[in-house]
Parts: structure tokens; sequence; C-alpha cells
């Protein structure tokens, strides 16, 4: 019976497995000193080798005969674990034993000895399937194991592994397997099938694979079907990426602005039964090519990493000459969100034709959605921030020159050119009724709320100023200024401020109540219409 290629040349020693000595080297010298733990757990993306490398330690700490910690391969352990008759190697997949009854079912046999091997190794995969219950019913169990039990955990999602699981185990985290790791393996395994594998052929699969050997060996055994030759050709029909043009056809309608050519390829493609989510996921795939042409120009690297065929290399270099970095990037992160909504979407057609639009278009739409803004929005308020800020500048300069009997040169009202700048006399006290907002105290806010979610409430709808070497707040209103000075959050907002502008502030605190805000000429409450027209929510306590 013909056995794929995967399960034929699994690794059957630790010397076998490649990328990942980090984790070979120290389990073989735990074995070989005698000081294995009781529990491990195995981290990693598909195909590194986590259960394989379960299996191999198995039969090492329980080998008649192991060789500096690998298991000799020859002894009727060693074989018996191979065939799988091992009674004393219990494999579970957590997908399918998820319930707490079988955990439990596990626990009463734990408590039973060894029939022929040395220690009990219950290799538990893809653990973070399991259920809650079943956590709780193995936590105690892995706390403290007799001492002939051992316990190997294997999942590609360790965030959904509890901690207390997490923290009783030895973590070791499998790597993607490097492309020049792969292409290596491949063209060993070919000639001991007696095929004949171009190295392009093989450099292919490799970046096709995305570190997994899994994937690359299941992809030669594809390649087979077509020609014991294995050429870039074999390997692109077997991967279905042959006649890939309609990919750059619509990314260059990306570059052109033309979202009526996209959408006609979309909608050529849908009619021709082609995969939306696919497409999406290839479009990400050359944008993310296009992305590291960019990037490494400059130092001439990176070409390993990108995975295409040879005759589309130079359309993705024509793309990176004609998309600047900005939009390659604003590209993926459309591309992205129309992938992720294809889960929950009634016509992925059209969502991909409205990515497409987008595409398309300025790229300042990604933008917009997340600070519910446009550019242009933006800067049309900072310009109005900037322009209230020079107002106030020179109310100041030509109230000090009115004292001193001068009215600067002052000729035209609206002549700003004329104001001869003389500096303000020093304030001895803060006047919240003519102050300089802070452009970045919104930033500050955002580093607040991050840092002491219960102090943002009182800082809602609150103004900022400097004056020398004193820091202001105005806050919303009496009751907010007196709980705020009740609390023991004052120092926290200070050293917030002292690390934002690296310097020591003097500190003090305002109600905005001492805010008129029926005076038309207060600069604040220029401010305040100027942030209404501009759909800025401001609320000050009249």
């Amino acid at each position: 019976m013909y056995q794929a290629l995967y399960r034929k040349w699994r690794p059957k020693a630790f010397e076998d497995v490649v990328s990942q000595p980090h984790i070979t080297t120290t389990l073989k010298n735990q074995i070989a000193a005698g000081k294995t733990a009781h529990a491990y757990l195995f981290t990693g993306s598909r195909g590194t080798g986590k259960t394989t490398c379960a299996r191999i330690f198995a039969k090492a700490v329980n080998c008649l005969h192991p060789v500096n910690g690998d298991p000799c391969l020859e002894c009727e352990i060693c074989r018996s674990c191979e065939n799988g008759s091992a009674a004393d190697i219990i494999e579970i997949d957590a997908a399918s034993n998820a319930r707490v009854d079988d955990i439990r079912e596990l626990r009463e046999g734990v408590a039973y000895t060894p029939e022929i091997c040395r220690y009990k190794v219950y290799i538990i995969d893809e653990v973070h399937m399991l259920s809650p219950g079943a956590f709780n019913a193995l936590l105690k169990t892995m706390e403290e194991p007799p001492e002939h039990v051992k316990f190997i955990l294997a999942t590609t999602e360790v965030h959904k592994v509890p901690a207390t699981i997490v923290s009783r185990c030895q973590h070791f985290d499998f790597r993607r397997i490097r492309t020049a790791d792969i292409v290596s393996r491949l063209s060993y395994i070919a000639a001991q099938e007696d095929l004949v594998l171009h190295d392009d052929a093989a450099a292919l699969i490799a970046g096709l694979s995305d570190g997994g050997m899994r994937d690359a060996l299941s992809l030669l055994d594809q390649c087979l079907a077509y020609s014991d030759e294995i050429t870039v050709d074999t390997v692109s029909e077997a991967a279905g990426i042959a006649g890939r043009g309609y990919l750059f056809d619509i990314l260059d309608a990306v570059c052109a602005k033309d979202a009526g050519k996209a959408i006609r390829i979309i909608d050529d493609l849908y009619a021709g039964s082609k995969d939306l989510a696919v497409l999406c996921s290839e479009l990400i795939t050359q944008m993310r090519n296009v992305m590291i042409l960019k990037s490494s120009r400059s130092s001439g690297g990176g070409a390993e990493l990108i995975a295409c065929l040879p005759e589309e290399a130079e359309r993705l270099s024509a793309l990176a000459a004609k998309m600047d970095m900005d939009t390659v990037l604003n590209s993926i992160s459309l591309l992205q969100k129309c992938s992720e909504k294809f889960s929950r979407s009634t016509n992925k057609c059209v969502d991909l034709e409205m990515c497409a639009v987008r595409l398309c278009g300025d790229n300042t739409s990604s933008e917009k959605e997340n600070t519910g803004r446009s550019v242009s929005d933006q800067r049309q308020i900072n310009m109005l921030l900037d322009r209230i800020n020079r107002l106030e500048k020179e109310l100041s300069a030509y109230s000090a020159g009115a004292q001193s009997g001068d009215n600067g040169g002052r000729n035209d009202p609206e002549d700003t050119s004329q104001i001869k700048q003389k500096p303000a006399p020093p304030l001895k006290k803060f006047d919240p009724n003519n102050f300089t907002p802070l452009n970045e105290w919104q930033d500050i806010l955002e580093i607040v709320r991050e840092r002491s979610p219960a102090l943002a409430p009182f800082l809602a709808n609150s103004m900022a100023c400097i004056e020398g070497d004193v820091f202001n707040v105005v806050v919303n209103s009496d009751f907010l200024l007196k709980k705020f000075k009740a609390s023991d959050d004052k120092s926290m907002l200070k050293k917030i401020v002292n690390d934002y502008y690296g310097k020591d502030f003097g500190f003090m605190l305002y109600a905005s109540k001492t805010v008129d805000i029926r005076d038309q000429d207060n600069p604040i409450n220029e401010l305040i219409r100027r942030a209404k027209d501009a759909d800025i929510e401001v609320e000050i306590k009249k």
C-alpha cells in the first residue's frame, strides 16, 4: 500500500528533525542526564514537528539502549512505538476527546503502572480544544502526577490554553521551518525516492508551504501525480497557481485607479466559480510580495521571502515601481478587512467589489474608518486650531502694547503682519478665561485611558495648557474637580504628563465654571465653536 511521503519520511530520531535545534538539543540533554520534566507544552504553527518530537521523546525516555538522548530504534520498545503497539504511549486528540468524562478516564488510567515501558507518556494533541471543565479535571493530575507518568501537550493556539496549565509545563516554542532547510530536506527525500526535483521547483514548494514541512511533502506528493520529473511548471499546476495573470490584472487596475476594470475581472472570476475568499487571500499574498520588494530594495535582500512563479517576478517588480509604500500598506489593510468580513457576509462578491472600489480610490477610506474623520477633515481641524493659537498670541501681544500706551504699530486690525510683538508680562495667576489649549492634550488623554482607566472619567471634556513650568488642567465641573482632588489619581496624571514631555511640571487643577461661556471674545469659546463645526464633541458647563 502506498504511504504518503509526509508519513513515510516522518523523523524517527531527534537528529532528523530540521530547524528546531534549540528544542531537540535540550530534550536530548535532559534524557541523557535523566532529568526530564513531568509535563511539556509544545507550541507552534502546523507542520513544524510538535507531534513528531513528542513521539520521539516518548521513545527515547523508554528506550532500552538510548544513544546520547536519541532512541536506538532497534530495541523492542522502539519497534513497538514505531508500529503503534506500545500500550504505554497514549495519544489523545483533544478535538474529539474534549469532554470532562474523557479526561476523567485519563485520570483513572494514570494511577496504573506501565505495562512494559518505564514511563507512561500521554501525548495530547491540539490541547487548546479541551473544554474548561476538562482543563480543570486535568489540572490536579498534571500538578502532581505519579512518577511513572509524563505529559506532552501540543497546540497551535497556545493563547487558548489556561495559564494554570502552561505554568505547570516546560514550554517549547517550535519555529517555522526555514526555506533553506525545507529545500534541503526535499532534495534529500527526492534523491531517496529516485525523483528528479529541480532546484527552482524545490524553492517554490518551500515558499508555498509557509514554513511547514508536512505541507511541503504533501505538495511534493501532489506533484508526483503529474510527473517523476518535477519542474516549476509541475509545481504550479499541482498547487493550482498556474495562470494567475488575473491577480496582476486586478492590481494593475488598482494602480491605474480603474475601478470598473477591477470589478469586471472580479465578476468574470465569480461567474467562473472562483472562490472569492481564495482570490482575496491571493491578492493579499501578492501585495505582501510587493511590500517585501519595496522594503528590501535598499538592502538587496528579501527575495527568499517571496513565493511566486518566475514569470510573475517581472510583473511584481513593475507593480512595486508604480506603488508607493503607503498605498501598498493601505491596500493590504483593506484586503484583510474584506477577508475578515467574508465569514459573516451574505454576498462575498459585493464585498470584494466594494473593496476594489476603495483600492482604486485615494486610500484614505481605511484611515477614515479608524478615526471617524477623513484626512482632509483632520487637516481642516488642525488649521483651525493653529489659527486660534495665532489669534490668541496676537491678542496677548496687543493687550501688552495697550497697557504700555502703544498699539504696537497696528494700523489695520486685520493686518497681523504689522503687529509689533512684545513679551507679555509674566502671569502671576492662571487665567482660565485666556489660555491656549494644548493640541496634544487628546494624545495625553489616550495614554491616561490606557494606563489608568479609572482616572479617565474625571477628565471627560477637559482642556489643558502650559504656562512656564506649570501645567494647568480645566475639568468639566466642580463635582469632577472635587472628586479628582479627593482621589489618589492626581499623582498618576502628573507622572503621565511629566513622562510625555520629559519635564517635571508644577500642577494646577481648575473647574470649567471659571470659564465665562457668555464671553464671545473668549478664545476658548472660539475653539468650542470651531470644534462643533468640525463635529468634535465638546461640553463645557455653563
